[in-house]
């Protein structure tokens, strides 16, 4: 019998189970990990380093980076926020540095110090943590008003149950069985698969752009052109930041941005869709035609292939003005109208086919999960089930890539750790 039994060995099971063995230690915490190793997924964070949180300490401008789940957990970042985790670790020996873009990780550029606090703690704790130990069912024990859970061949009984399990599909579907509204799971923080002269060997080329997805209606399914008979509308996606060109296509801040807003959207399309970059996000198409032509008055006489007229990669521009239709030697005071117009285009409205998706790394997050209307989020506890918590990416809530996705873990994890410790 235990007093508490989490489910899932990741980083919001294992800060959960430190928080309730610390505010309560006389409960028995054990932790069910289904795997052979615990805290995979915070191994191969931020490249191995381990993107802990994001340095953003308003809990304003903290939840504006969560496409699902901002409203409901602006509260619970008011309890516990970026501030708090990384009190968390310093205090245990493991220092943390906010690097330039707020993504915050340990000193040591390594993930393993990570683990090895989480680890180091529980056993000073006395959590128990059992591993191979995939849980195949849970149920409500109505005696005792808490739940029964069995493994592959053994029952446990417990007083509360916390699910940590993330984006665990086997795991849903048993709470459905029991009534939850599970919101269906797809894709989000993914880069763009493009095939595109334009971006051909120049992969490594990073710079800052705007980027947009137009409705695909303005556009024809046969030709993928755009028909000059459909009226002009906002774009459904936008977002500005740094572009990286990929040998497969594109990403970045910016794309993963577009990414995580439009996960549903984007899902809807099959990810076969349009995608408008400005790689000059200061000028529109007009006001860059406006200032070519003053390039053009001031450069006559050189090239326009070695004339870098804006501030974007050499190599990109070179791309760009051959997309434009522009001769490797042809030079700025015999360039023709259509031409100039050309190459304003290429630069504020580059129009690239999106034909599939790509995870980001090794960090594979899901918009999808247990509906938010079905949870308390003072104490993360159902509101159908009594005794039964969640924490992490098992609800439906994301958010862009920097650190956001844990900071969801631990918040969850401690305001559930703190409920459950003071009963």
């Amino acid at each position: 019998m235990y007093d508490v039994i989490i489910v899932g060995g990741g980083a919001a099971g294992f800060y959960a189970a430190i928080k309730i063995a610390e505010q309560a230690p006389h409960l028995n915490v054990a932790i069910f990990e289904r795997g052979k190793t615990v805290l995979s997924k915070v191994k191969v964070s931020g490249g191995g380093r381990c993107n802990v949180t994001h340095g953003e300490f308003s809990p304003h401008e903290l939840a504006s980076n969560y496409p699902r789940g901002q409203k409901e957990l602006l509260g619970p970042f008011h309890n516990h926020a970026p501030g708090d985790i990384m009190s968390f670790f310093e205090e245990r020996g493991v220092p943390l540095k906010i690097e330039e873009d707020g993504r915050v990780f340990p000193v040591s550029n390594s993930s393993q110090s990570i683990i090895d606090c989480f680890i180091g703690e529980t056993e000073r704790l006395g959590v128990k943590v059992l591993k191979n130990s995939s849980v195949k069912q849970f149920k409500k024990n109505e005696s005792t008003e808490g739940w029964q859970v069995t493994t592959m061949n053994k029952h446990y009984q417990t007083k509360k149950l916390l699910l940590a399990t993330g984006s665990n599909p086997k795991i849903w579907e048993q709470l459905r069985a029991i009534e939850h509204t599970i919101v269906p799971p797809v894709p989000s923080l993914f880069t763009f698969n493009i095939d595109d002269e334009r971006i051909h060997g120049i992969q490594g080329i990073s710079t800052n752009a705007s980027v947009e997805i137009p409705s695909k209606k303005i556009f024809s399914s046969k030709t993928n052109l755009k028909l000059k008979s459909a009226p002009k509308s906002e774009p459904i996606l936008q977002s500005e930041g740094p572009v990286l060109i990929t040998h497969w296509g594109l990403s970045g801040p910016a794309i993963l941005k577009l990414s995580a807003w439009g996960a549903r959207i984007l899902h809807d399309y099959r990810y076969s869709f349009r995608v408008n970059i400005n790689w000059v996000p200061e000028y529109s198409t007009s006001s860059m035609e406006g200032y070519l032509k003053e390039i053009k008055e001031v450069e006559a006489k050189k090239t326009i292939l070695r004339t870098n007229a804006v501030e974007i990669p050499r190599r990109l521009w070179i791309n760009l003005v051959k997309a434009a239709g522009i001769e490797k030697d042809l030079k700025w005071a015999d360039i023709t109208k259509v031409k100039l117009y050309n190459l304003a285009e290429q630069l504020t409205v580059c129009s690239f086919k999106v034909e599939g998706k790509s995870t980001f790394k090794e960090e594979f997050v899901t918009a999808g999960g247990v509906d938010l209307k079905e949870i308390n989020f003072k104490t993360f506890e159902s509101k159908k089930h009594p005794n039964l918590y969640f924490a992490g990416e098992i609800i439906n809530v994301d958010a862009i890539t920097g650190g956001f996705n844990f900071q969801n873990a631990w918040t969850g994890a401690y305001l559930a750790a703190q409920a459950i410790a003071s009963k």
